[in-house]
């Protein structure tokens, strides 16, 4: 047991031989049956005389300091009054005390009646949520539950504790013998595992059961954890273990599977807002709704954490009422309508107009990045009031948004309202990073009200489009290599894709019997891209140039850069996937231009007529510093080539100047 100040300052209460007779044990409660501390054993009360006397009266008290002048002549001083009362902030004089008083977490709550009416509480239980959602004091709770006796002293565990009884009585002070809580951010080590392990041995001192909470629990070591394994998955009847955590991931999986995992959730603002609105009415203190609901919306969720705004902003009132002007100051923040009306000028295009409103917020003491997380906070809920309508009919939302909010999202489409998301989004590492904030905030609203009002590329599109082909002018031919197939062309400008409309007549498919294997050079070059060659798929496509194509002869001028073994690995290559002798032969004639240069020709053709079509010009000319990325031909082979039969010219013999490249020198005899 916890033991105060020695009446004649020996040290503890207890410690001193001539504070109590032998053989007795001090009592705090005369209703309590004490259990010694482990290693000492049970003592007696103070006991009658041995031969059935009467009780032992008890020792006088000492008697009053006379009053005068002391032995050296001083005069005595006064006593000094009673000290006043330590002022208790509002998170913990407003602490809830059962489970009935825990808000937002009503499927919890639920849970752990049920299992207190059926008899059924888990050994173990792992409590995890944000800061001052309630872990503390869900774990505290649950410790009064298991060892409530109630005001008579005959009940047992109950889920909804008497909070009159000495067991309730002491684990509300904080002096419970048998409930241990243990901060594990700073007590993390094997040893500190270990002592709790030794303390599970021993039954309780004053309750019905042991209660060992760990806060954070995950900043225990591995080690740690590994000494209280066992006796977590075993522990005697008479313990119960309580964790909580910020950052679930961190607990080891082996912990999870031994706990009864409880997910405490952000309370929503509305009934943080009747919360702190309840409170303020106690505490006998004038506020605002919309003081309130700023409270409400700083919290984020958290009850502790509005409790302490709430705590400041009454400080500062100085007795008076809390207003929302004093809350928004106190904060930091951008005033609500204010914001509105920023957001309005800046999509509105009004750029003087919105840095006129950032000037009177940033004189009021508004912080840039505070009001870009405002602004970013605004644009979800227009975005989320524009796609689900009727949440401007619930309660979820303050009145600000249920009602401007919603004109504003109806007045702005899904496609400008994401473009801002985006832009302020990248724009908050900017404001971070920039030496001076508001200069960075500054520009980024420029920016955003300049694009504003232009429309997004795919409404672009539908515009020009909605015109009809009389208002445009007839597309230009398709170039040289485009294709002849239907399909049309695909440009991308700017990431944006833009589908030409520019219809083809439907190929007639040829029989495939009419076609060889190999129909084309192409065919042979993708040959050997195919069967993984591709060193000489590279050196076909840019360092050969083809003099004529008559199966199976091949006649090819390779420049200086390739190997003189091409024709030669190419005719193996031949040889080996059609079973049929190839011969590659080597001419000094110019032949026609390398494939890889055919495909640049017709890439760049494909550009030119993609920038003289209408509605890309029309694209370019909104959006002065756009270009055309690609170009993507659907009717193109691999090598963005038309797909086409090639006229296949066989000679019965080659020419004079060929030089045959066969695949063995007993041919050639031949």
């Amino acid at each position: 047991m916890r033991t105060g100040a020695s009446p004649t300052r020996s040290g503890p209460e207890g410690s001193s031989r001539n504070e109590f007779p032998p053989g007795s044990w001090p009592v705090s409660h005369p209703s309590q049956t004490h259990i010694a501390p482990p290693g000492r054993a049970r003592q007696e009360p103070a006991m009658a005389g041995l031969f059935d006397d009467p009780d032992a009266s008890p020792a006088p008290p000492p008697p009053d300091i006379p009053a005068g002048p002391s032995l050296f002549g001083e005069e005595a001083p006064a006593p000094s009054p009673d000290p006043t009362p330590a002022y208790r902030v509002l998170a913990r004089k407003y602490r809830p005390t059962g489970f009935n008083d825990l808000i937002g977490q009503d499927a919890m709550v639920r849970t752990l009646r049920n299992a207190f009416a059926q008899d059924r509480v888990a050994q173990a239980f792992l409590l995890t949520g944000v800061r001052g959602v309630g872990k503390t004091t869900t774990a505290r709770i649950i410790a009064r539950a298991l060892n409530c006796v109630g005001a008579d002293g005959q009940g047992g565990p109950t889920a909804d504790p008497c909070g009159v009884c000495h067991n309730c009585l002491a684990i509300l002070a904080d002096r419970h013998p048998d409930v241990i809580e243990m901060d594990a951010a700073s007590n993390n080590g094997v040893d500190d595992a270990r002592e709790l392990r030794d303390l599970a041995r021993f039954r309780p001192m004053q309750g019905r059961y042991k209660v060992f909470y760990l806060d954070e629990c995950h900043m225990l070591s591995t080690a740690a954890w590994n000494a209280l394994l066992k006796t977590l998955e075993e522990p005697p009847p008479y313990l119960k273990f309580v964790f909580a955590t910020t950052e679930l991931r961190k607990v080891p999986v082996t912990v999870l599977s031994r706990c009864q995992r409880f997910d405490l959730r952000r309370v929503p603002m509305d009934r943080l807002t009747a919360l702190y609105a309840e409170i303020a009415g106690k505490e006998g203190i004038a506020a605002e709704p919309l003081a309130i609901e700023a409270v409400a919306r700083a919290a984020d969720g958290s009850v502790r954490d509005g409790l302490s705004l709430l705590d400041q902003a009454i400080a500062q009132a100085g007795g008076g009422a809390v207003t929302a002007e004093l809350v928004t100051d106190m904060l930091g923040l951008a005033d609500r309508s204010a914001l509105f009306d920023l957001f309005e000028a800046v999509m509105q295009g009004r750029v003087a107009d919105a840095l006129a409103i950032l000037d009177a917020q940033h004189a009021r003491g508004a912080d840039p990045a505070t009001v870009l997380r405002d602004l970013l906070g605004l644009v979800h809920t227009l975005t989320r009031l524009k796609s689900v309508p009727d949440l401007a009919q619930g309660n979820s939302l303050p009145e600000l948004e249920r009602t401007r909010g919603a004109a504003l999202a109806e007045s702005l489409p899904i496609p400008a309202l994401a473009r801002a998301w985006q832009m302020l989004l990248k724009g908050g590492g900017e404001v971070q990073a920039a030496p001076e904030p508001r200069a960075a905030l500054d520009m980024l609203l420029i920016r955003l009200a300049h694009v504003a009002d232009v429309p997004p590329p795919g409404e672009l599109v539908k515009r020009l489009l909605a015109d009809g082909p009389a208002a445009a002018p007839p597309p230009p031919a398709r170039p040289p290599g485009s294709g002849a197939g239907g399909g049309g062309m695909r440009a991308v400008a700017n990431g944006a894709p833009v589908v030409q409309a520019a219809p083809a007549p439907d190929p007639t498919p040829a029989p495939a019997s009419a076609a060889p294997r190999l129909a084309s050079f192409r065919d042979v070059v993708a040959l050997a891209a195919e069967h993984r060659r591709p060193l000489l798929h590279a050196n076909l496509l840019h360092e050969v140039r083809l003099v004529r194509f008559a199966p199976p002869v091949i006649e090819i001028n390779p420049s200086p850069r390739a190997p003189r073994e091409l024709a030669r690995d190419l005719a193996g290559l031949l040889l080996e996937v059609t079973g049929t002798r190839w011969t590659v032969a080597v001419s000094a004639a110019p032949g026609e231009p390398t494939i890889a240069e055919q495909s640049a020709a017709a890439d760049t053709a494909r550009r030119t007529a993609a920038a003289d079509h209408p509605i890309v010009r029309a694209i370019l000319d909104v959006w002065p510093g756009a270009t055309i990325e690609s170009v993507h031909d659907e009717t193109a082979d691999r090598y963005g080539l038309p797909v086409q039969d090639a006229e296949i010219d066989a000679p019965d013999f080659a020419p004079p100047d060929a030089e045959p490249a066969d695949m063995d020198d007993e041919d050639d005899d031949r």
